[in-house]
Order: structure tokens, then sequence, then C-alpha cells
């Protein structure tokens, strides 16, 4: 790869990694342009500290801080705001934690410069060693909310869509409203649901994470009261702008009739089942069909708008 010929940077958003955004700034290979540093008002300083220390692979270093912490999601939305204003072709965002392999970022980027990608995205689904070193329920976690987030990004090709070692050409992000992007956890999810419907090509990449001794920011109990809001969302947001404003297509036609018909035979069916049980009456044919027919139909249209969706992620434009 002719990495002198593209402007590259890394974004790496900080909090709380104080004790580990050294040694990875230590691992920034000297082709990357830029680097980009978004302390989050961290309590530990850690751009601060950063700005005292000297790294010799780093070209330009720039340390951004916020006044008031937005999330990893604010924190990276800055450092891509001003990756755009520095003209940069190709924009990867790291964590300050130590959990991403610096190693792998010529592979990362790769589809990106080869132009068969407009991002590209960490895998850690691949190396059995390492998902052996990944906590249990992390491991568990990530499996389920990586199928329903295949549904709600619309991109059923890919894997463990949570990664957040990613990165992302020049020409996609500018097409993206960075303004309404999530600003915390859902930030990833959010960035595949508007790649999608702004029909962008996204790419795994095998990448093993490093787990140590970090301590993650996350928490897990609001994160599971927040998520099914911004899932439901998400889903709906991408749904209506990809088959009723930028195209429409079998797929719109199948949802407009089938989600209609199913909800119909499902909450019909639901009263008259209860409406029959509570007054101890059989009920007849005619009613059993009015539930029966909308939801086999509904369930049949659904299906085959699901199977359009899984299409146009296995076969995106050129």
């Amino acid at each position: 790869m002719k990495y002198q010929d593209n402007k590259i940077a890394v974004v790496i958003p900080a909090y709380r990694v104080k004790n580990k955004i050294s040694q990875v700034l230590n691992s920034i290979q000297d082709f990357v342009s830029y680097v980009i540093v978004v302390d989050d008002c961290c309590p530990e300083e850690s751009g601060t500290f950063i700005e005292s220390q000297e790294y010799n692979s780093i070209q330009n270093l720039e340390v951004i801080f916020h006044e008031k912490n937005k999330g990893v999601g604010g924190a990276v939305v800055t450092g891509y705001k001003r990756a755009l204003e520095l003209g940069c072709d190709v924009v990867v965002k790291v964590d300050g934690d130590g959990q991403m392999n610096l190693d792998y970022l010529p592979k990362l980027i790769a589809p990106i410069l080869a132009g068969e990608a407009d991002y590209a995205k960490g895998n850690r689904f691949v190396d059995f060693k390492m998902l052996r070193k990944m906590p249990k329920i992390r491991l568990i976690g990530n499996s389920i909310l990586s199928f329903v987030l295949k549904a709600v990004s619309g991109f059923w090709n890919i894997m463990d869509p949570t990664n957040g070692y990613t990165a992302i050409s020049g020409a996609a992000l500018n097409n993206i409203n960075l303004e309404k992007l999530s600003e915390r956890y859902f930030f990833e999810s959010d960035m595949l649901i508007n790649l999608n419907f702004q029909r962008c090509i996204v790419k795994d990449v095998p990448i093993p994470a490093l787990y140590d001794d970090e301590e993650s920011s996350l928490s897990i109990t609001r994160t599971l009261f927040q998520f099914p809001f911004y899932l439901i969302k998400g889903f709906s947001k991408r749904i209506f702008l990809k088959y009723y404003i930028y195209d429409f297509n079998m797929a719109s036609i199948y949802l407009i009739f089938g989600l209609p018909l199913w909800l119909w035979g499902l909450s019909f069916g639901i009263y008259q089942w209860w409406w029959h049980i509570d007054h101890n009456l059989l009920a007849s044919a005619g009613t059993v069909m009015l539930a029966v027919l909308p939801l086999i139909l509904g369930t049949q249209f659904l299906l085959q708008a699901i199977q359009i969706d899984i299409e146009s992620s296995l076969n995106p434009p050129k």
C-alpha cells in the first residue's frame, strides 16, 4: 500500500486511560499522518499527560479537550470533524485502553485504500484462542447483540458490530450527519445504521482483541435499559429512510401491507382467545380465520421484506 499518497488519521477518545494511553500511542506506525486525541473531560487529565510526553513515531499529534464529558461517541465525532478539516483520506478510530492491536492497522485500512470498502471494522469472533480470554458475560452479550444489530443496521453479512476498532474513508465520513450520531455507547451501532442508508460498503477485518486488566466505564445496567430504545429508534429510522425516502421497492410494499396484517392478526387473535376463554365459548371458524389469515399473510410479507433486506447487504452497490 502507498501510505504516503493518503492522509491517514487516528482518532483516540481518552477517558480514564492514563495508564494505557502511552502504550497505545507508542504502537502507532509512522505512516499515520495525524493522531488526534480527544480528552473527554477525563478526571485523570489524560490529555495533559499526553502533552507532557514525547512519541517519536508520531508525525503530528494533537490533543483536543472537552470541557464537558460527551461520551465515547461525542469524543470520536470531535476527532472526526478535526480529521475532515485536515483533509484526511482515511480516519481510524482506536480506543485508548490498549485492547486494540495496532499491528493490524495496515490490515484494517487496506480495504479502504484499495477502494473495496467505505468502512472497515474489526471482528473479534474469528480467533478461538483470543475468544477464550474474552470475559464470558461479554462474549455472550456480544453474540446476542451481534444478531440483533444485524437486523437493526441492515448489514447482515457482518459480525461483532459493536467492535470499536474501525476505519472510514474521508468521502463516506463527509456524507454522514455527525451531529445526529449517538454520543455514547450506541455510537458504533448508530454509525452502521447511517452507513446502511447511505449505501456504503462495510467489510469485516479479522482482528483479535487484547484483554488485560483494563477497567470499562460502561454501565451494564444502564446500557440494558437504554439499548432497546436506541435499537427500536435506529431500526425505525433506517427502514423509513432506506425504503421510503431514498428508495421505494418491493420491500416497501411488503412492509406497508405486512406489518398491519401481522399486528391485526396477532392482536385480534389474542383478544378473541381471551374473550372466548372468559365466556367459556368456542370460537367460530370465521372468527379464527379473521385472526389466522392476516397473521399468515403478514408473516409471509414480512419474511419477503427481510429477504430483500438481506440480499441488499450481501450484494451492495458497486
